[in-house]
């Protein structure tokens, strides 16, 4: 049975020096209410921050991220769903950007999707802050299968960046599950994520914290 998460806490106050220290490590997620007033626009700029940085030198892309705002016309949802392929050629040659033609398509497939979820839910930003934290792994499940390149770690880190309460399964996380006796594997099954929904929320009833907060105490659990 995986430990209480005072023990967790416990565990990675001492590593990290004191509770105090710890607790000032310890970054809160915005409001629903903030999370769902972020234009949609910004909820594209930063998945296209994050596809761009999996595997990449982030200092690279933070370098050059003005360029990219300026190439994507701000990331204006209506303007990158209507790329042209001639758009696509161009962008392909534009020293302002990184020139990957599968991450620049992913711009236009992904404000295909913002555009939906505003149909469908008012705004984008609406649906992410709506979407219950109890079914955080649901989320990342939606993200992967109506978004472009939004599965694995880069749906978690685009929310987690953009504010919104859940958890990033990185390494140290990965670790500590299994160490917990969660999961037995890095996971990726939809077994292995209801398993972990699950510990989470046990967490989450236990301590009152939120997601974020777990996750973040989790991984400082974990030498490296």
């Amino acid at each position: 049975m995986p430990a209480s998460f005072a023990d967790l806490h416990a565990r990675a106050a001492a590593r990290k020096g004191g509770e105090a220290a710890l607790e000032a490590l310890l970054t809160d997620p915005l409001p629903a209410a903030d999370l769902a007033a972020i234009p949609d626009d910004r909820w594209l700029s930063d998945m296209t921050r994050r596809i761009f940085q999996s595997g990449f030198n982030w200092k690279v892309i933070d370098a050059k991220w003005d360029g990219f705002e300026a190439a994507f016309w701000g990331f204006d949802v209506g303007r990158c769903a209507l790329m042209s392929d001639a758009d696509l050629d161009t962008l392909v040659s534009d020293k302002r950007i990184v020139r990957n033609g599968a991450k620049i398509r992913s711009v236009r497939d992904n404000a295909d999707f913002l555009q939906e979820l505003a149909a469908e839910h008012g705004s984008a930003a609406t649906c992410f802050a709506d979407w219950p934290g109890e079914d955080f792994a649901g989320l990342l499940e939606m993200l992967k299968k109506r978004g472009s390149r939004l599965g694995g770690r880069v749906g978690a880190i685009t929310l987690r960046f953009m504010g919104r309460d859940g958890y990033v399964l990185s390494d140290h996380v990965a670790k500590a599950l299994i160490r917990e006796g969660v999961v037995d594997k890095e996971p990726s099954s939809r077994r292995d994520m209801a398993a972990v929904q699950a510990a989470f929320n046990t967490w989450t009833a236990e301590s009152g914290r939120p997601l974020t907060h777990i996750s973040r105490v989790l991984a400082f659990t974990v030498d490296g």
